[in-house]
């Protein structure tokens, strides 16, 4: 649907004794780059808090490939993959600077009501943006 890479560097603090990257930090990695897809499309989330709106984690997958380590660059290609009613699934895969894959992963999330804490669709800026931003993208590679 929607694609987004993001590129960093591993932080130190982000590593373990063994010098690699941790297994605890992935979902963190994974989570900026999620928000920096949603920015791309003009959709930051403290303006979704602000529209009374939360996307909390359902489940988290990963599969770890290979190692990497500090200071290291890295791109995470994040991909929106569908929105259906409440839920939303993201893929991704992240990439060393040989452009070897070294992670893999897929979170599910859905939509809540902040004041309530109930499911609830995706409000219609976020759907309305993912359109515009789709719409493009066609027209784009149609041209």
């Amino acid at each position: 649907m929607i694609e987004h890479k993001y590129q960093f560097r591993v932080a130190y603090p982000d590593t373990d004794k063994m010098g690699t990257v941790h297994h605890s930090v992935y979902p963190k990695y994974y989570e900026i780059a999620r928000w920096e897809l949603f920015r791309s499309i003009g959709v930051a989330y403290s303006q979704v808090e602000e529209q009374g709106f939360m996307i909390p984690v359902l489940s988290m997958n990963f599969k770890f490939i290979k190692t990497t380590r500090y200071d290291e660059l890295l791109t995470v290609v994040t991909t929106l993959k569908s929105i259906k009613g409440v839920r939303l699934w993201f893929t991704y895969q992240l990439y060393n600077e040989q452009s070897e894959l070294i992670n893999e992963g897929e979170t599910e999330l859905a939509f809540v009501n902040a004041a309530t804490w109930k499911p609830c669709p995706a409000p219609e800026f976020v759907l309305s943006a993912i359109q515009h931003h789709t719409r493009k993208q066609w027209l784009t590679v149609a041209n």
